[in-house]
């Protein structure tokens, strides 16, 4: 039985790297908002995960969030800095996940370059709160779910192909290496 992917007429399939990699997390990540954070990645026990939102996706696609020093994410980082990103922009498209390395920093410039007045919900000192710290994830793996014209085609295609009994997807999909 073929796969649903071998049933298009047209291509879904393309791997992104580089450039083009760095491109497709900062659109997909954008538009996502925010995304699970996930840590403590062990075999056959279930990981660490909590929503977060990236504060900035640098040119080289890196991720930066601000945490608190006593979080238990800062620890589990601590004790191992392979973490996983989940995002998903929308109910039928803008699907990604990044695997990538973490490390945690006090750096103050960058602090106060991510900083953003709705972060003092958490950190009530403000900008020079002690607890703060920068999380950045550099990724080395991932894999994305997106469409190839926007949701409107996307949306036309399915309802052409369900209606002539033929499998017409707008869908695209593939690894992203930086």
């Amino acid at each position: 039985m073929d796969s649903i992917n071998k049933q298009q007429p047209e291509e879904n399939k393309k791997n992104l790297w580089g450039d083009e990699a760095v491109k497709k997390i900062k659109e997909l990540a954008e538009q996502a908002h925010s995304c699970f954070f996930c840590t403590d990645m062990q075999e056959g026990k279930p990981f660490a995960t909590r929503p977060m939102a990236p504060q900035k996706i640098d040119e080289s696609g890196n991720l930066w969030f601000l945490s608190a020093i006593d979080s238990h994410k800062n620890e589990e980082v601590k004790q191992d800095a392979f973490v996983q990103l989940l995002f998903q922009g929308s109910h039928y498209s803008d699907f990604m996940s990044l695997y990538g390395k973490a490390t945690v920093s006090r750096d103050k410039e960058t602090i106060k370059e991510l900083w953003d007045p709705t972060i003092k919900t958490w950190f009530t000192e403000g900008v020079d709160d002690p607890r703060i710290t920068v999380i950045k994830v550099t990724p080395e793996d991932g894999y994305y779910w997106d469409t190839k014209h926007g949701m409107v085609v996307a949306f036309a295609k399915q309802m052409v192909g369900a209606a002539i009994g033929q499998a017409l997807d707008d869908s695209i999909e593939g690894t992203l290496r930086v």
